[in-house]
């Protein structure tokens, strides 16, 4: 019996080793990477730089750890691996230390004080802005230091967008008047002026070129920072490019004085302006560059040639965006819905320069070279020439910098390198980038990237290696006979078969169909491989795309997959279509049409993709161990490959585990058994997150955008209060799901952020009040239809109970109605009770609506207060106040804001009510703790 049991396994053996040949992976050793495992312990020394330690202890450590270093050599090199580890580990932790911080420009700061100041500096970089409609459905309340011109200019439309480096600023005393020297950098927005917009015979612009020195009376102002868990910080933004401070001027008021600093003048008590920085001025030649090729783009589109074009084969605005973003990464007329379609899909990476963008260049450079039989030298240095000069033309921004230089360490590493192991000329790149910049660590660019090719190369080739990749290596040249006895039995055997089919095929359809078996097996095969890649990056990149994009990315796959082909066409496609442009458009006429062709062919199956609800799941990140869990398997996975087909078979099942772990629902964070509010920090504008005592969650407005929002913000960076902040806040909390979505009123900066918060968190409800006149709230209640959501309206006297606590609805009252533009007077004020603990929820309701709600006699005292229009002259009265009698009250309003909010005259009336004030400006974030028994508890982001 036993004999006969071993016979069948025997025979089952056979059989597997006949339908799989062996093959031999190389196994992942330290000596195979060196380098690799070294970028690895750099890498962890500089995350380490979190805890600070003293340069003087790092060199110490290092010159103990080296002599143990040598000592371990004399004995073993396993026992010098530990002191080797030790040693990358220190010097990645110095050499992060040994980086310099980026200035805070905190002596250009003190000059944001609202006052008018003349600013003279030196451009380093001139981008043209988008026509964009003036925001509506605003508060529109007057500021305290913006006049009616500046407050005009903010809503005109179209712009320039400078960047300067500041050289002198203007000192202001009641006596004294004077230009001083200074350093830092200022991001201002050049409006038209008022009498020539829309005049096209007028130039409304002057013409800037790198390196102009200009002149213009400035109101500074510091970009806006947001103090809540995870939100996005476009003050950090604009430092990381120099800049500490925006404005916004006139075209009329700005004066070019010159480009050469020698040749000016000195001023009456100023300095002389220094010397050119020619580094930014190559910087600035560099987005110039990317600024020109934008606009021979929009020339195309806007010729006669291609007006001529029926509309399948016309490249339109919206496709001049795109092709502008794909090629040299300019995003400023990417269309926002497309943007939002490729981001649901995962596709976005396609259509904006990026890292890959600039691999993909040069290893389809590197390959045509090789085809033309060119050696590797002259192939690498071919290659490294088209790839610096494409990467110029993109702006040469600080991600394109990183990919560049990886690419030219790897490249130069797999030309030194004897066996061309991809892992260690890998590791070579990364350690060379981190050497460079350590903070790139830390950013997301670098990391996706790294992680790609591990999990490519690392991951993906192995497993096809042990499985199907060999059959399409055997699929190859089947004519030459000889070429068998190369290949493993089982692949023999393979070849041998498709030779009969060849043969097969010839004599039943011709011999034009002899090679059709060979080339369905081999373009059969490289689909799996696609697949096999696709899946595992997919996979990998769950991970850093939960981090920092929130989004599981389900249809991923089969939309790269139809997506791929399309672009690896469409892009070689395009640079024709633009170099024929260059010529003349009738010249651009027939690659143009082909690029339009597949064009819309991408953006129809992205847009149909992207409809479905289940393409946009966002998600929290996950908890910090499951991340270094999966980093941990991650590395198991590239050595398990090589190991055997056993080891194989378990990477390929632990893969989608760390998937499911990453992407698993965790419990949110909210506190059980007390009523919390959270007055979130959006600025200038209202949001308050309510937890019920048992977990239910509850959003009360979504803050937006309040007068002229920045230019260059919504520009280049599509910033969205509603997804960089709100949403950011609450995936912080682990929140997937919301219960409940209020609107108190459809101004702005309590509505522009719900429609990212609705997509996101899909709330079971959304409660409103007056419905009025705004296109702005009708499409946020079409949107609400299209999710699914139930829109329920209230007034006066409504009573709902509501995960254990009572809502009772104080205003507006039923006989209210508004058929005009929003207003003020609109807000549904709720109040919530707790026990003995209360909340009322006051929006922007000002001294009518509180005349009204006292005259109701529904007012209590209440625990907190949401201090109604964000501490206003006109709301919060005397009379409510004393009637609401608040143990504690919460303003939510923007750091400096050109409204002059929170009064001080509503200041004094909440201090003389004993009531103990939070605001939003100064503590962040502020979350209150309402127990049963009438107790309130405090906690701000600002002493967190």
């Amino acid at each position: 019996m036993k004999t006969e049991h071993t016979e069948k396994l025997s025979s089952q053996r056979e059989l597997w080793s006949t339908l799989w040949p062996r093959v031999t992976v190389e196994a992942l050793e330290f000596r195979r990477a060196p380098v690799l495992v070294a970028a690895c312990w750099f890498a962890a020394g500089e995350a380490l730089t979190r805890r600070w330690l003293p340069a003087s202890v790092l060199l110490i450590a290092l010159v103990l750890l080296c002599g143990l270093l040598l000592l371990a050599l004399r004995r073993s090199l396993r026992i010098a691996a530990f002191p080797l580890a030790a040693v990358w580990i220190v010097v990645g932790f110095w050499c992060a230390q040994m980086q310099p911080a980026p200035s805070t420009q905190q002596a250009l700061l003190s000059y944001t004080d609202g006052l008018s100041r003349t600013v003279v500096g030196r451009v380093v970089r001139v981008r043209e802005l988008p026509p964009r409609a003036p925001a509506k459905d605003q508060d529109k309340e007057p500021g305290w230091w913006v006049g009616k011109e500046e407050a005009e200019a903010e809503s005109a439309v179209g712009a320039v967008s400078l960047d300067l480096q500041v050289e002198e600023i203007e000192y202001l005393t009641p006596d004294i008047s004077r230009l001083v020297p200074i350093s830092g950098g200022v991001r201002v927005n050049i409006v038209a002026d008022k009498a020539h917009l829309g005049d096209t015979s007028f130039q409304a612009f002057p013409e800037f070129h790198c390196g102009d020195v200009v002149e213009a009376p400035m109101r500074l102002r510091e970009p806006e920072r947001y103090h809540d868990p995870g939100a996005w910080q476009y003050a950090d933004y604009l430092l990381a490019q120099g800049l500490g401070a925006h404005a916004t001027v006139r075209a009329s008021k700005i004066s070019l004085l010159g480009n050469d600093a020698s040749a000016l003048p000195a001023k009456d008590g100023g300095v002389r302006l220094a010397d050119k920085d020619w580094s930014a001025e190559m910087q600035c030649e560099a987005y110039a560059a990317q600024s020109w090729a934008s606009s021979r783009v929009l020339h195309y589109v806007n010729s006669r040639a291609n007006r001529s074009l029926p509309a399948t084969l016309r490249l339109n605005t919206d496709d001049a965006g795109m092709l502008n973003a794909m090629l040299f990464g300019d995003r400023v007329g990417l269309n926002q819905t497309l943007r939002v379609g490729f981001e649901r899909t995962g596709s976005f990476h396609l259509f904006v320069v990026s890292g890959m963008h600039v691999a993909l260049l040069a290893g389809i450079i590197f390959w045509l070279t090789r085809r033309l039989r060119l050696g590797e030298w002259i192939a690498t240095l071919t290659t490294l020439a088209f790839t610096s000069g494409y990467a110029i033309l993109t702006g040469f921004g600080a991600p394109v910098q990183r990919a560049l230089f990886m690419t030219a360490v790897f490249l130069i590493a797999r030309l030194l390198s004897r066996d061309r192991n991809v892992l260690n000329a890998l590791g070579v790149a990364a350690l060379a980038v981190l050497v460079w910049s350590p903070n790139a660590l830390f950013g997301a660019s670098f990391q996706m990237t790294f992680l790609a090719i591990m999990a490519i190369a690392g991951i993906a080739v192995p497993l096809g290696e042990r499985s199907f990749l060999p059959y399409a290596q055997a699929a190859r040249k089947l004519d030459d006979e000889w070429l068998d006895i190369a290949f493993a039995p089982p692949l023999q055997q393979f070849r041998v078969m498709l030779r009969l089919w060849c043969d097969l095929f010839a004599q039943a359809f011709g011999r034009w169909s002899r090679k059709l078996p060979a080339t369905v097996a081999r373009w059969t095969l490289w689909t799996l491989e696609l697949v096999l890649i696709g899946l595992v990056v997919e996979m990998v990149m769950a991970l850093p795309m939960a981090i920092y994009f929130h989004r599981a990315t389900m249809f991923a796959l089969p939309t790269n997959m139809l997506s791929v082909p399309l672009v690896a066409i469409l892009a070689p496609m395009a640079i024709v279509t633009f170099c024929a442009m260059l010529l003349n458009p009738w010249a651009a006429i027939l690659p143009g049409s082909a690029t339009a062709l597949l064009l819309h062919g991408v953006t129809t199956v992205i847009g149909r993709v992207s409809a479905v609800h289940a393409a946009n799941l966002r998600v929290p990140a996950p908890v910090w161990w499951i991340s270094a869990l999966a980093v941990a398997a991650w590395a198991f996975c590239c050595w398990a490959v090589r190991r055997s087909r056993g080891w194989a078979w378990i990477t390929v099942g632990l893969l989608p585990v760390i998937v499911a772990l990453v992407l698993w629902p965790e419990s949110q964070i909210v506190p059980r058994g007390t009523l919390e509010v959270t007055a979130i920090d959006v600025g200038q504008g209202d949001s308050i997150f309510v937890a019920g005592p048992t977990g239910k969650t509850m959003l009360i407005d979504a803050g937006g955008p309040v007068g002229g929002i920045n230019e260059v913000a919504a520009a280049t960076s599509r910033f969205d209060v509603g997804e960089d902040v709100v949403s950011a806040y609450l995936w912080s909390r682990r929140i997937r799901h919301l219960d409940i979505l209020v609107l108190s009123h459809a101004h702005s900066d309590h509505m522009g952020g719900m429609p990212a918060v609705m997509q996101n968190f899909r709330p079971r409800e959304l409660w409103v009040s007056i419905d009025p006149n705004s296109e702005a709230y009708r499409a946020l209640l079409t949107e609400a239809q299209e999710l699914g959501v139930t829109v329920r309206h209230f007034y006066a006297g409504a009573q709902m109970s509501w995960d254990g606590t009572q809502i009772i609805v104080l205003a507006p009252q039923p006989g209210y109605t508004n058929g005009g533009e929003p207003v003020n007077d609109d807000s549904l004020v709720l109040r919530m009770q707790y026990g003995r603990s209360s909340v009322l929820l006051e929006g922007d309701a000002e001294a009518p609506s509180e005349d009204a709600m006292l005259a109701s006699g529904r007012m209590r005292p209440v625990t907190l207060l949401k201090v109604g229009h964000h501490g206003s002259k006109t709301s919060t009265t005397p009379a409510f106040l004393a009637a609401a009698d608040p143990k504690d009250a919460v303003i939510s309003v923007g750091k400096g804001n050109t409204f002059g909010h929170p009064r001080f005259e509503v200041l004094q009336r909440i201090e003389d009510e004993h009531a103990r004030l939070y605001r939003t400006d100064e503590f962040g974030a502020t979350t209150f703790l309402l127990d049963e028994l009438g107790g309130i508890r405090e906690a701000s982001a600002a002493s967190n």
